[in-house]
Parts: C-alpha cells; sequence; structure tokens
C-alpha cells in the first residue's frame, strides 16, 4: 500500500539545503518551507523508480501534496501518461492545486501533440479560467502545440484576447507571442503593429523576441521601434 509519509521521507533523502535555497528565490509564490530542495535530475530518477503502477493512481489523487517536489513529481507523472483522456483528466483534476510557473511549466504531456484536434477546445476553456496557472497552462499548450506545421492565425487570436493582468500569465504571453514571432513572423508581427496587445504584454514580447537568437538583427531594430 502506498504510504505518503514514506514516501516524503524518501524524498528528503534527497535533499540539497543550498537548491532549495535557490528555488526558493525562482519561485516566490511557494513558502520556503515547502521547498525539499532536489535537484531536477535527481527528482526525475527518482519519480521513474518509486513508483508502482497502482501507486501513480493514489498518489495523484492526495491532493492538495505538502511540499513543492510533490507537485512536482505529480507533474512529471502526468506528462508521461500513454492515454490521452486519462492524461487529460489527470491534468484537470492537478490544474486548480498548482501555485507556481515551475510547476506548472514541467506539466508537458507528450500525448498531446498526438490529439491536437481534440485538446484544442480544452484550451480555450483554461484559457478563460480565473487560476492564474490554469490559464498560464492553456498558453504553454498553445505554445508548444499549435505553432508548428498546424499553425492557424486564430491560435494568436485566442491568446491575445486575454486579459489577465496576472504577472506570470503576462510573461507566459510574451513567451508565447515572442515564440510566434520567430515561427510566423509576418501573421504574428501585425499584432504588434496593429496593438493588439496589452502594453505590458506588447512589451514584454519585444523584449523577449530581442533575446531570442530566431529572430534576425533587421526585424530586431524594427521591433525596437515599436516600443510603447
Amino acid at each position: 500500500m502506498f504510504d505518503i509519509e514514506n514516501f516524503q521521507r524518501e524524498l528528503f533523502k534527497l535533499r540539497d539545503e543550498g537548491y532549495k535555497n535557490f528555488q526558493a528565490k525562482i519561485v516566490p509564490t511557494v513558502d520556503k518551507e515547502k521547498f525539499i530542495g532536489i535537484r531536477t535530475a535527481d527528482l526525475c530518477g527518482f519519480a521513474k523508480n518509486y513508483f508502482r503502477a497502482e501507486y501513480k493512481d493514489i498518489f495523484q489523487k492526495n491532493l492538495p501534496h505538502k511540499y513543492f517536489e510533490e507537485n512536482s513529481v505529480h507533474a512529471l507523472l502526468i506528462s508521461e501518461m500513454k492515454n490521452f483522456e486519462e492524461c487529460l483528466s489527470a491534468t484537470k483534476n492537478f490544474l486548480p492545486y498548482v501555485n507556481n510557473w515551475a510547476t506548472c511549466d514541467s506539466i508537458s504531456p507528450k500525448i498531446f501533440s498526438q490529439h491536437t484536434e481534440e485538446l484544442y477546445p480544452k484550451i480555450l476553456n483554461w484559457l478563460e479560467a480565473e487560476h492564474v496557472y490554469t490559464i498560464r497552462f492553456g498558453l504553454s499548450m498553445l505554445m508548444k502545440f499549435y505553432l508548428g506545421k498546424n499553425f492557424d492565425v486564430k491560435y494568436l487570436e485566442c491568446a491575445a484576447a486575454i486579459r489577465s493582468k496576472e504577472y506570470y500569465v503576462e510573461m507566459m504571453a510574451a513567451w508565447f507571442f515572442a515564440t510566434a514571432l520567430a515561427k510566423h513572423y509576418d501573421s504574428t508581427i501585425k499584432f504588434l503593429t496593429g496593438k493588439k496587445l496589452s502594453a505590458s504584454i506588447h512589451n514584454r514580447t519585444i523584449r523577449k523576441a530581442l533575446e531570442s537568437r530566431r529572430i534576425t538583427a533587421e526585424q530586431k531594430n524594427y521591433l525596437r521601434g515599436l516600443k510603447l
């Protein structure tokens, strides 16, 4: 039988106090005492080796988790799920408990890439949510799976329609549009020249684009002139 206390004791065996301090600085929305301090490679190895199949279901239902690393393990388990419907259900159940950008961004289900048509309506629902990290997750999925061969300008339009002023939503929106500029410059630049984004997302997008190696020097010079 799965024992959460034993699971946590095993996690603490991997503790790195210095890394805990580092994580607490870069993920300020989580109280420092909620970090154990486990390096990513160690946590990934632990997650792969610890769980028996039946343990995974029990662990994922044991919400909310106490420690940041437990949320990280949960995100890793979701990302590796093979069945689309089960993965979608697990994602839906977990998202309300996500309370930081790092956990949010580590949820990256590989199976979603094979079901973009069915996934898209779910993304639209996530983008309309009130929960900050549900919106951020929706944007991250839109960026990951819809800026490639199946690109359509409608994906830019639904991202531009977001009006949340939350910092972690705006940062993901800027990342999304900067990535779109790198991949589909002619379609995306119109959202900047047409001032279709909020001023903060507009300027953050330009800042991120200027850091990108995938955007040409000529394009960067033009973008500098579009700052608000």
